[in-house]
């Protein structure tokens, strides 16, 4: 079955609110196994809808549409729909009884239009609104399927997942499998060298599918199969994970929906350690994405974000003559970086320390290009590394690639550590 998601609503188009049915529409319908092929947008204009609707069903099965069922004389979805089926309209009693009662409750009077939320297609079956007024259509003709669903979110949902979806399923326009996914996360790699790595696997790939993601810092996995059931998916899921991570276990840092730092703050924890940071060129972001989890302060001692020279000599204690001078290496160098590490390490007295300095960008000079950024990990009782980094992307890009960067040098060591305990 081929579905179409029908966005109605000219604030879409005018970018004023953003169409999150869609997204939630697409991700319930790949639950079910129902494969959504197309997403589009109309306003509320009569013409423009119809033009809609002729061309989506040329192509899809299933027409799913999301707003233009409320009371105004611009929510048109049920009117066009019901024109060109050539199918009159009648009022839901249950809809028009619960209308009324609310009206009359709150002492407010119920004007005519309010009556148009009640509006069903003749011929359509009912879906219930459970957090609102304007009723759901649902409804089959000349091979099409026809499930219009109410704009506002707070409605969209439950009447989708409780209503929508068990009436498809009663009219056996779903089967029994089920599409279960799986979502891989990586770091330390980018998406080209990751997908080279995986490429026969993903050429390859039958039942179960694979698609990868690239995001700042990080690529995502995901898997994909269909199956009767969970352990049936489990399966055969277990199966290419157990692959993926044969080729790219160095990389793979999660096999579950949890962030880097969600993962560092989890091992630093189970492994009884604390983390402290000292940043330049990353503003604080380190700091800020490990304290954005939930008890990190049992492994977070703290950091200092130390923008200036002045700041680095006062704060950590970098010698003057590694940032100013004629021959000073200066503040975007290797001996800069591991200064700052073991400057917040004797403050912190932490099992691990991490430090950033670097060139975010705009600004640069020819010895220090944008993207030039030094990290540096400092782990008591062992030497501490730096590394130089050659990034690429704007200011932004730079700082959060840095960030991820340093976080999978640290999940390594944290690995490391763990194994040897084990």
């Amino acid at each position: 079955m081929k579905a179409e998601i029908i966005a109605v609503g000219t604030e879409l188009l005018l970018g004023q609110i953003v169409n999150t049915n869609a997204q939630y529409i697409s991700q319930r319908l790949a639950v079910v196994g129902v494969d959504v092929f197309y997403h589009t947008v109309v306003g509320d204009n009569a013409v423009r809808i119809r033009q809609c609707i002729e061309t989506a069903c040329k192509r899809s099965d299933l027409l799913i549409f999301t707003g233009g069922l409320g009371p105004t004389m611009d929510d048109l979805t049920k009117d066009v729909l019901a024109e060109m089926l050539g199918r009159k309209m009648t009022y839901d009693e249950p809809a028009m009884a619960k209308m009324t009662e609310m009206f009359a409750g709150r002492g407010i009077h119920m004007v005519e239009s309010n009556k148009r939320q009640a509006n069903v297609i003749d011929g359509a079956d009912v879906l219930k609104n459970s957090t609102g007024l304007a009723v759901g259509n649902a409804l089959r003709h000349d091979g099409t399927t026809y499930v219009l669903l109410p704009g506002p979110p707070r409605e969209m949902k439950p009447m989708l997942d409780n209503e929508a979806i068990p009436w498809l399923k009663s009219q056996q326009l779903i089967d029994q499998s089920s599409l279960y996914t799986r979502m891989l996360k990586f770091a330390g790699i980018g998406e080209s060298g990751l997908e080279n790595a995986l490429l026969d696997l993903i050429e390859q790939q039958t039942d179960t599918t694979i698609a990868t993601y690239a995001k700042e810092g990080e690529v995502l996995v995901r898997l994909a199969v269909k199956g009767t059931d969970q352990h049936e998916a489990d399966v055969k899921l277990d199966q290419v994970e157990q692959e993926i991570h044969n080729r790219l276990g160095m990389h793979l840092y999660a096999a579950k929906d949890v962030s880097l730092p969600e993962v560092l703050v989890e091992q630093l924890s189970l492994l009884g350690m604390t983390l402290s940071a000292a940043e330049s060129c990353t503003g604080g972001m380190f700091a800020d994405m490990i304290t954005a989890v939930p008890g990190s302060s049992q492994v977070f001692a703290g950091g200092a974000v130390t923008y200036s020279n002045e700041m680095k000599e006062r704060i950590l204690g970098v010698p003057h003559e590694l940032l100013e001078g004629e021959n000073a290496p200066g503040a975007v160098s290797e001996p800069t970086a591991k200064a700052m590490a073991e400057g917040m390490r004797d403050i912190a007295d932490t099992d691990f320390t991490v430090a950033i300095t670097g060139v975010a960008g705009p600004a640069h000079s020819e010895r220090k290009p944008v993207g030039l950024v030094y990290i540096a990990i400092a782990e008591k009782g062992k030497e501490i590394v730096v590394e130089e980094l050659r990034l690429n992307g704007d200011r932004e890009g730079i700082r959060r690639r840095t960030v991820y960067a340093i976080m999978y040098r640290l999940w390594r060591r944290l690995q490391d550590r763990a194994v040897h305990i084990h």
